[in-house]
């Protein structure tokens, strides 16, 4: 499998351009971050009830719809992608542990 999260990305951008009348992408987008928010939210929750469900199918289509709609929500933000992806990528040379000590209590 070859599509990635950055194709996802894109697909988004794109879709972002789109009218609201054409693009359930820009028709969420014009509603504005709190509705992109809370789209990410419900979407959040369904994966967790679906994991705990030990729902694999359910988990796998509600995974699909957190990453897209944590996607929507990054651009409706103005948060490139790429800046996420260096956030993590900076996490990488700690331990998972350690660099979580260093957020502090969370």
């Amino acid at each position: 499998m070859s599509f990635t999260l950055e194709d996802l990305n894109q697909r988004v951008a794109a879709r972002a351009a789109a009218s609201p009348d054409e693009s359930y992408t820009a028709r969420l987008l014009s509603r504005g971050v709190q509705k992109c928010a809370q789209k990410l939210g419900e979407e959040a929750t369904e994966a967790v009830i679906a994991a705990v469900a030990a729902d694999r199918p359910g988990l796998i289509g509600e995974a699909g719809d957190v990453l897209y709609h944590l996607l929507v929500l990054l651009k409706a933000t103005d948060v490139p992608l790429e800046e996420v992806m260096a956030e993590l990528e900076s996490r990488t040379a700690q331990s998972g542990l350690a660099e979580k000590a260093s957020r502090g209590k969370s």
